[in-house]
């Protein structure tokens, strides 16, 4: 067994060279954690119960289930692509490395804005799950007690939350990867048992056609008129719930420079986190749905600092067993900001070591002890604390930044699947394909994330204007990003970004090269193609200098 760990090493060091790096990270973790990871991070005992409350308003049971349903195949799609994507290049960079390698012109243009993306995401990710953590963790406090808490109080637990993930992932990439293991069979015997429970209630349950068909519109917009009263746009709105549960898994392939086998491991763990999630999921919501006792009182409890789903297992099935079921999600989503913290340090270390970030130098330095990027995962415990100030003065500021991660990591997911796309042959795949579905995969990925971006930048409840509480501030948030990604470009990023340095596959010397030897082929014609690259550097005659393999 040793010896074949060993030689997955070897090969897997060897082909991580071939990208343009060199092994830094500790290569300890198995197939099974690198899903785990992602799976964690989905963590639809996260997602689900804390964005319940806003597909109750917006859709209803419509948007909740039969939502969850039509957004599941179109995610799966994103996936499958990412995969096929990720078994070529896994690296710990991601999106944006893929993007470098897949982009015909302008290479280092397009990584840095999928990878300012990606890195936006990933912190606004991180911060929207240790908040949704609070609010199960206050839920169960104020069952417990009868007290309400406050914004400033979930704002600290909040804090708790992610100051303890932020220092479980300093301790060391073994500790994660035990973790990571036992938060994947929580989340699936959690989900087993809440699922149980429910059904086995000595409560009326709801029909089917109920649960997958009855309407609600509590956005405010209703009867308003224009686009923004229709029952369309409020069942796209609740969509939110369900695409916003579904992300996260290009975790597979940040943690993919510490998974052995990785060319095969990583886009297994893309796929099979969100297929099996996706499943679980869908079980789980009918199964919430169908117990709901009173729709009125199970909302107003958000409006009391708690979770929707909390309330409905009290009214089904009492105090104690409610707040044991809500224990079992507040537990999950423990393990789901933990794993969120690992991705998205990973990230900010790979983006750093291409130096990309301020401070780059700092942020991508490896602790020697525990083979971890220690800094980077206290630079994501900044930004992700700073990024939930609002939520001290307002709730609706939690689903801003739901949409800003949703928003985020969907850009980055999707261009590097439109530049493979106009790759076309050029592409070449690595052991875990999608042969001949590719392409209509593709396109149907990249379609339905345009339409992500533009539906999760509308406002979610009325009047949704600058100013008032209900003001969707995801727009101005992404605004920010690409304003601070241009000009710190302009500020020095073009001149180091993938540039410069000997190891990396791309940069600004491969693409004049390659352009020379375009130049050099229509010169030479097809008298003589033996010298159409006559007085180019060796590097630049060969053909594969674009990342064109095969």
């Amino acid at each position: 067994m040793g010896s074949v760990k060993q030689a997955e090493s070897s090969s897997d060091e060897d082909l991580l060279a071939e990208l343009g790096y060199k092994q830094e990270l500790r290569r300890g973790l198995s197939g099974f954690t690198n899903f785990a990871t992602s799976f964690s991070i989905i963590s639809i005992l996260a997602g689900c119960i804390t964005t319940y409350y806003l597909a109750m308003d917006a859709g209803g049971p419509m948007a909740i289930n039969t939502g969850w349903l039509v957004v599941s195949l179109l995610v799966l799609c994103v996936a499958l692509a990412m995969g096929e994507i990720c078994s070529a290049y896994p690296t710990a960079g991601g999106l944006y490395w893929w993007a470098s390698r897949l982009a015909r012109t302008n290479k280092r243009h397009w990584a840095w804005g999928v990878g300012w993306f990606n890195f936006l995401g990933e912190v606004a990710v991180t911060a929207s799950i240790d908040y949704g953590g609070a609010l199960t963790w206050v839920a169960v406090y104020s069952m417990a007690t009868g007290e309400e808490v406050g914004l400033p109080g979930i704002f600290g637990v909040f804090l708790v939350l992610l100051l303890c993930h932020a220092l479980l992932n300093t301790f060391g990439v073994n500790l994660v990867n035990i973790l990571s293991t036992v938060s994947a069979w929580w989340h699936l015997v959690g989900v087993a048992v809440i699922v149980v429970a429910l059904w086995v209630a000595p409560v009326p349950h709801r029909s089917l056609g109920w649960v997958f068909g009855h309407f609600e519109n509590a956005t405010g917009f209703s009867g308003q008129g224009g686009l923004f009263g229709t029952p369309v746009y409020a069942v796209a709105i609740g969509l939110l719930m369900t695409q916003y549960t579904l992300t996260g898994y290009d975790a597979s392939a940040h943690v993919a420079e510490e998974t052995r086998d990785a060319s095969r491991a990583a886009p297994k763990g893309i796929v099979s986190s969100v297929l099996i999630s996706e499943i679980a999921g869908l079980i789980l919501l009918v199964s919430i749905t169908a117990a709901i006792q009173n729709y009125a009182g199970a909302r107003a409890a958000a409006s009391a600092g708690g979770l929707p789903p909390a309330q409905i297992f009290v009214d089904a099935l009492g105090m104690k067993v409610g707040m044991g079921l809500t224990i079992i999600c507040g537990i999950a989503q423990f393990f789901c900001g933990m794993a969120s913290v690992t991705a998205n340090s990973r990230m900010s270390f790979a983006f750093s070591r291409d130096r990309a970030l301020p401070g780059s130098r700092i942020w991508a330095k490896v602790n020697p002890r525990t083979g971890t990027p220690t800094n980077s995962i206290w630079l994501c415990f900044a930004l992700s604390l700073v990024l939930t100030i609002p939520a001290l003065f307002s709730q609706t500021a939690f689903f801003a930044v739901t949409s800003v991660a949703v928003i985020g990591l969907y850009i980055a997911y999707a261009t590097p699947i439109l530049l493979r796309r106009l790759a076309g042959h050029e592409f070449k795949v690595g052991p875990w394909n999608l042969g001949r579905f590719s392409a209509p995969i593709g396109w149907i990925a990249v379609v339905w994330v345009a339409l992500v971006v533009v539906l999760f930048m509308l406002p979610q409840y009325a009047p949704g204007t600058p100013g008032d509480s209900t003001f969707n501030y995801a727009p101005v948030a992404v605004g920010v990003v690409a304003v601070i990604a241009v000009v710190l470009w302009f500020a020095g990023g073009r001149s180091r970004f993938m540039s410069g340095d000997p190891r990396l596959a791309v940069g600004d010397r491969v693409e004049k090269e390659a352009a020379a030897w375009r130049d050099a082929e229509h010169a030479g014609g097809s008298e003589d193609p033996d010298k159409a690259g006559a007085g180019l550097p060796d590097s630049a005659v060969a053909p594969d200098v674009l990342g064109r393999e095969g």
